[in-house]
């Protein structure tokens, strides 16, 4: 049996694509501290801070990494803070780019070594990992660096039959951006005004680009931008 598995498949994108692969019939792992609550869902918990549990997850991934026909490797979790460049402490910055860049390398460690042919590798990155505003630093910071990742596990992987990619969502409505942004009619509106079709793009619409990026190798080392034509000035 195929298996995908998903770190922060508890809500949004993650839990929208956890329903995909299920669907599909894959077997879905959830990596998250909280559980997903789909069914057919493996949560094994996880905090993508903290070193033990990252290894301990692995030990139980491995044997079913081993079995698989092949596997679904899709880096969703991250962590986003209001911040900026003049007031962003190292400390801060630290602890995002733990969970959003270190973290990810960590379990690359463990499972890149044991996905099967026609695996791949998917990090889920966002329209601000080739372009930026104000407010998000660390973030700006921890998904340009995820690109770089994207493209050096392509090039290290080479032969092997794995491939990789960057899904770029834009404006998605999922529990992260709402904690950004929060829920006033008239945020959500300048928001989505940003975009060709002026609405948000629902979680599912990028679960399906992530599930269809993970059927076609030919797409390996690209970014996919998934953001309904945002506007670029």
């Amino acid at each position: 049996m195929d298996a995908a598995i998903i770190t922060g498949a508890s809500v949004g994108i993650g839990r929208a694509a956890a329903a995909a692969f299920s669907a599909e019939g894959f077997r879905v792992f959830n990596l998250s501290r909280r559980e997903c609550p789909l069914q057919d869902v493996t949560n094994i918990t996880c905090d993508l801070t903290v070193p033990a549990a990252i290894e301990a997850a692995c030990d139980e991934l491995a044997p079913h990494v081993q079995q698989a026909g092949r596997v679904a490797l899709v880096y969703n979790a991250s962590q986003m803070r209001k911040d900026s460049a003049d007031d962003c402490s190292s400390d801060s910055l630290r602890e995002v780019l733990e969970s959003n860049v270190v973290g990810i390398n960590s379990l690359n460690q463990r499972l890149l070594p044991l996905l099967p042919p026609g695996s791949s590798v998917l990090y889920v990155g966002s329209t601000l990992a080739e372009k930026a505003v104000g407010g998000t630093f660390s973030y700006v910071v921890s998904k340009h660096a995820q690109l770089g990742m994207m493209r050096a596990t392509c090039q290290d992987l080479f032969g092997r039959e794995v491939h990789t990619a960057l899904i770029c969502p834009g404006f998605t409505d999922t529990e992260m951006l709402r904690t950004h942004i929060g829920t006033a009619p008239e945020v959500e509106a300048g928001i989505a005004s940003m975009n060709s079709f002026n609405r948000l793009i629902e979680p599912q619409e990028i679960a399906e680009l992530i599930r269809w990026a993970h059927h076609n190798p030919v797409i390996n080392g690209a970014v996919l931008h998934g953001n309904l034509g945002q506007r670029e000035s």
